[in-house]
């Protein structure tokens, strides 16, 4: 009885600290320890953001006549809305690059008759906030790489308002239903960000619902297109 419960003694423990195989058990190796997280800089917090100075935050462009009739957005001038929206966020953060790139003025001087030379993409009407009436879609090109996204929104009263800026390497941007998501690069290569903004009827804005991690296009650890 005492060899018996040597050995099954002895059979538990080769299973507690290896793996079987063809040829028997045999050790995985120092697993590591687990660590619990570590907070670096407790101390230090970021001054809250003053009224009215977040990018995302809905705002009525200002100087934009209002819009009549049922072509809604579509009769609209892109190019001026967003002139008129930017000259409004840089008097409002003095030039600090809080709400639009300091940039963003001096590149818009670009867009005269020669369209190769506007910044501006061609705007895209798409219906984000499920009322039956596009928003209007357009990003600025700030200097080859990046751009700042702007999602226009109309106003029962007529008017124009801005329900989403996005300051970001834009690797893609997409539609889809009610959703707009925003790729961008990683300093993982093989791998893109991507954002998804929703419709918030609370805010009048498009938010950030949820941020995930996805493969290059061709899979297997491609690289993505720098």
């Amino acid at each position: 009885m005492r060899t018996r419960r040597l050995l099954a003694t002895a059979a538990l423990l080769a299973v507690a600290t290896g793996c079987a195989d063809a040829e028997g058990l045999q050790s995985s190796g120092d697993l590591g320890t687990v660590h619990a997280p570590h907070t670096l800089w407790k101390e230090y917090r970021p001054a809250p953001l003053d009224p009215g100075q977040q990018p995302g935050t809905a705002a009525t462009v200002p100087g934009i006549p209002k819009v009549t009739g049922k072509a809604g957005l579509r009769g609209v001038d892109a190019l001026a809305v967003v002139r008129a929206d930017v000259k409004a966020a840089v008097t409002q953060d003095g030039g600090t690059g809080r709400l639009v790139d300091p940039r963003a003025l001096q590149r818009l001087a670009l867009c005269t008759q020669a369209v190769d030379d506007c910044p501006l993409r061609p705007a895209v009407l798409h219906d984000l906030t499920g009322d039956g009436r596009e928003e209007l879609i357009t990003a600025l090109d700030l200097d080859g790489r990046l751009g700042e996204l702007r999602v226009y929104s109309l106003r029962d009263d007529g008017g124009i308002a801005r329900i989403l800026s996005r300051r970001a390497v834009l690797e893609g941007v997409e539609v889809a239903a009610e959703h707009l998501a925003v790729r961008e690069p990683t300093s993982n290569p093989a791998y893109v960000a991507v954002s998804d903004y929703v419709w918030d009827p609370a805010s009048g804005t498009m938010n950030l619902s949820q941020l995930t991690l996805d493969d290059c296009p061709g899979g297997n650890g491609a690289r993505c297109t720098p």
